[in-house]
C-alpha cells in the first residue's frame, strides 16, 4: 500500500501535517557535534520534514520511493537531491552521514532491513532519528466516538473506539534499537498539539491516507459523506489530537556482543 501515496502527490503536499519546531531543535542537540550535518532522508515524501532541516542550513539526501512525490519535492526544493528507489534495495554511497532520519515512513521499510542499514549509512556517533505520528485522545472527543460507526458501516477495517494517550502508545522503535546492538541508549521526546479542520480539509485528509484510497469508490463515497454529516452536525468543524515522537539513538563504534 505505500505505493498509493504518489498517486495524488499536490494533495499529499498540501494536507499532510507537518512537524514541531521543537523536533528540530531537540535532533540538533542530540546530534552534539555537527554545525551542519550530513542528512540521510529516508521516505522525505513532498519534503514536510525536509524543508526545516534545509533552512537550517543542514546538508540533506533523501531517498523516496514514489516518483510524483520525489517529483513535488524537488520543485519545492530545488537544493535538495532526491534519489527514487526503494531504501532496502538502494546501495549505500560511500560517504557516512551525521544524521539519517525517517519521519512517518520508516514503519513502510522492512523490519529486518530498516535499522541495520541505517547503521551502517551513520559514521560512528551519527544519530539515527525516527519520526512518527499519531492520533491520540483529546479534540473532539465525541466526534471520534461517533464517527467509528461510519467506519463500521462502509469499511472491514473499523478504527479503535477508545482513544490512546500519548503516553499509551507503543513505542516499537525503542525496541527494535535495542535490540539491534548497533546503537547507544534510545533517547524518546514527545510533542502534543492539536489541529482544527473543517469538512472539507478533513476529508482531503482523509484521501491522503492509504487505507483510504484502497477502498472501492462506493464505499470511500458513503464513508465520506457519513463523515461530512457529523462534521457538519459539530458546528462545520472538528478539533484533532497529535502526537509527534521523536525516537533517536547514536551509533556505537562498535556492535554490542550479543549475548
Amino acid at each position: 500500500m505505500r505505493q498509493t501515496f504518489g498517486e495524488d502527490a499536490e494533495l499529499y503536499d498540501r494536507v499532510r501535517p507537518t512537524y514541531p519546531p521543537r523536533l528540530y531543535d531537540d535532533i540538533a542537540t542530540l546530534l552534539q557535534e555537527p554545525q551542519r550535518p550530513r542528512v540521510l532522508e529516508i521516505g522525505c515524501g513532498t519534503g514536510q520534514a525536509t524543508k526545516p532541516m534545509l533552512e537550517r542550513g543542514w546538508s540533506v539526501k533523501a531517498v523516496e520511493l514514489s516518483p510524483e512525490l520525489g517529483r513535488v519535492a524537488r520543485t519545492k526544493l530545488p537544493e535538495l537531491e532526491v534519489i527514487t528507489a526503494a531504501f532496502e534495495s538502494w546501495p549505500l554511497p560511500a560517504e557516512k552521514f551525521d544524521l539519517v532520519l525517517s519521519a512517518t515512513a520508516f514503519h513502510w521499510i522492512d523490519p529486518v532491513v530498516r535499522v541495520p542499514k541505517s547503521a551502517d549509512a551513520l559514521r560512528p556517533g551519527g544519530l539515527l532519528a525516527i519520526v512518527s505520528t499519531h492520533h491520540i485522545a483529546g479534540g473532539s472527543e465525541q466526534f471520534w466516538i461517533d464517527v467509528q460507526d461510519c467506519y463500521r458501516r462502509f469499511t472491514d477495517d473499523p478504527v479503535e473506539v477508545e482513544m490512546l494517550t500519548a503516553d499509551e502508545v507503543p513505542q516499537e522503535d525503542t525496541v527494535e534499537i535495542d535490540a539491534s546492538g548497533r546503537f547507544g541508549p534510545v533517547v524518546v521526546r514527545q510533542y502534543e498539539w492539536e489541529q482544527r479542520y473543517s469538512a472539507a480539509e478533513y476529508l482531503d485528509l482523509l484521501s491522503s491516507y492509504s487505507g483510504h484510497r484502497v477502498l472501492t469508490s462506493e464505499r470511500r463515497n458513503g464513508l465520506y459523506e457519513c463523515v461530512s454529516a457529523l462534521i457538519n452536525a459539530a458546528g462545520g468543524s472538528i478539533t484533532k489530537g497529535y502526537l509527534t515522537r521523536l525516537t533517536a539513538a547514536n551509533r556505537l563504534n562498535q556492535p554490542l556482543a550479543s549475548g
